[in-house]
Parts: structure tokens; sequence; C-alpha cells
């Protein structure tokens, strides 16, 4: 809840007048991200540490592998959904680091599940990832497409899949949703909460940020021999305000649902770009220069990757609304504001 995307869904949660409780361990993220959406939402946070009131926004450090600590955070409070955030989430650090990946994204989420059934606690909406798809046969791509993936981030995430629609199968109390991101960018308008990695960045935007304020030297272009309008790499970028506010869509649809279930939605906007384009839009709206060498292809990325959200819509009430230039306008004022 205090990553890049939890602490966006904080916001609107809070702003529909949910009550919110966040877990995190910190290992990509601080607590300074909290406060500042208690600042923009206008709510108090509560730190608690052994127990807590009932305030509508509490946080607990916890690491999600930690099953005792769940066990006692979940005999604390009363949930009616969890949203599962908790993932790391760079395909070419999995590629070098697949056992953290495991370890994280399917031991911690085993944990998890493990508690909440003790709990009785059967609402889930997960954050899981357009990377399912692997290498698509073909664009735009919908939720009945197969799945193949290319890399051990994608693989922790179509395995955390599998495991809730087994448990879905085995227990018909459950209600699942399974959010299909695509690609995730900027900030929110205030510019006090965005994407803040912890060391070089393994994202792309976070990366042309820090070589548009010179804090890195030149980005690194994965490969330009794509079979794509400009050699490089497509993807389905979506401003994660918009990506925020389909974790609320879901929320309120599982409110709605009397039986178990489980629903798979794809949340991206259905308009590719290319790694030069998001450069090309990035430059004209900082009116910074960001440099970029072309180097080797990384082992897992795809040419092309976008949706089809029309069944987000459909089902959900939800469609992404903000363009490319918000994305990079927002990212680039939360990058000054920092």
């Amino acid at each position: 809840g205090a990553g890049y995307i939890g602490s966006h869904a904080c916001v609107e949660l809070l702003q529909a007048g949910h009550y919110v409780v966040v877990i995190d361990n910190f290992s990509n993220s601080s607590v300074d991200a909290l406060k500042q959406v208690a600042n923009i939402t206008k709510t108090e946070l509560s730190v608690v540490t052994n127990g807590g009131r009932l305030t509508p926004f509490v946080f607990e450090q916890v690491d999600i592998r930690d099953r005792a600590e769940l066990d006692r955070i979940f005999s604390v409070y009363s949930f009616d959904c969890v949203m599962h955030f908790a993932g790391l989430k760079a395909v070419g650090e999995s590629v070098k680091k697949p056992l953290e990946y495991y370890d994280n994204n399917i031991v911690g989420s085993l944990a998890l599940y493990e508690v909440m059934q003790a709990s009785g606690v059967k609402r889930i909406i997960f954050s899981s990832s357009a990377t399912v798809y692997g290498d698509p046969h073909t664009v735009p791509i919908n939720e009945s497409f197969p799945l193949s993936v290319t890399n051990p981030y994608g693989r922790s995430k179509f395995f955390n899949e599998g495991i809730l629609s087994d448990l879905h199968t085995s227990d018909s109390q459950w209600s699942v949703v399974l959010l299909r991101y695509f690609n995730p960018i900027g900030a929110h308008k205030s510019g006090l909460i965005g994407e803040n990695p912890s060391g070089i960045p393994n994202n792309l935007m976070p990366y042309i940020g820090q070589v548009a304020i010179g804090k890195l030297e030149r980005l690194s272009v994965f490969g330009n021999d794509y079979p794509t309008k400009d050699g490089t790499g497509i993807r389905d970028y979506i401003h994660v305000i918009d990506l925020a506010k389909g974790h609320v869509a879901a929320l309120d649809y599982l409110s709605d649902q009397d039986d178990g279930g489980i629903l798979t939605v794809n949340l991206g906007t259905g308009k590719g770009y290319s790694v030069l384009e998001i450069i090309n839009e990035f430059e004209k709206v900082s009116g910074e220069r960001v440099p970029y060498s072309i180097v080797d292809r990384r082992i897992g990325d795809v040419a092309e990757c976008y949706a089809d959200p029309s069944y987000a819509r459909k089902i959900l009430g939800w469609k992404a609304e903000l363009d490319l230039e918000r994305m990079c306008k927002d990212t680039w004022r939360w990058i000054n504001k920092k």
C-alpha cells in the first residue's frame, strides 16, 4: 500500500469513503508516501505497531511473508476485501534474480491467502499483469487470449492467478478479481506521490525522468530491430490514477456480488506507444533532452503489447481517461517536486 500503485489506490479508496489498512515492508517504498496520501486526502494516518483503533487510514509495517504478523493483523481488523499489491515487478531484474521474485511474489502470497482463508476473508483484488500473455500472437489483447509467460516476473503472476482460481474452485465463497495491468506511468496531479524506486530504476518512465534531470547520463533503449513502426518495443501505457480508479471499480463490483466468483479484467488504454514515442513526448513536455543509446534486446521482452479494454468498460463501468501528455506532465511535476 505504500508503493507506487498502492499509494495511488489508497488516495482513490479514501476519497471514495473506504477505510484502509496498509501493510508494507518498505522494500521499495517509504512511510513518506503514506504521509502524502494523508495530506492529499486530508486524512489522519495512524501508525500502528501493536493492535489498532478504528480510523479511516491505518498503517502497519509488516512483511507479507511474516505469517505470525499477518495472523495478528487479521485478528485485530475486520476486513471486507484485500487488495494485493505486494509484488516485485521488474521484468529484467526478475531474470537476474528469480529466487527473490518467487520468494516475495509466491511464498508471500501463499502466506496471505492462508491467513485470509483462516480468517474467513474471501474477497481479493489481485494485481496481475499483461506479462501473463507472453508474446501475444496478435494485438490488441483481450482476456480470452492464451497465457504464456517469458520471464520469472510474469510466471509469478501466472502462478498467483492459478492459485486464486484453484482457491475459488475449492471453495465457491471466494470472490476474486484478477486485474491484468498494462504499463502504469504518471503520478498524482498534486506532485506529492509518484514512482520512486530505490536505486537505479528498472522501469522506463522513472529512468527517463532521472536522465531528464541529469541524475543519470543516458537511457538504454533495449533493441530497435523489433517489427514495429520505429523498431522499438510498443506498450500500452496507462496513467496510474486511471489504474487506481480501476481498483475502486473492482471493489464496487465485488460489493454488489452476493455469491463468490472469479473475474479477469485488463486495465489498459487500448493504445500502444513505442519507447521512442515516449521519449519524444517527455522531451516535449519537459523541455529537456533525454539522451539515449540503442543496446541489445533484453531476454523476456516482447515486441508489442497493448490491451483491448472493452471488457473492463462493460463489466466494471471503467475506462482510462488520461492521455500520454498528461502522464508525462504529471511525471515531470512529481520529479521536480521531490
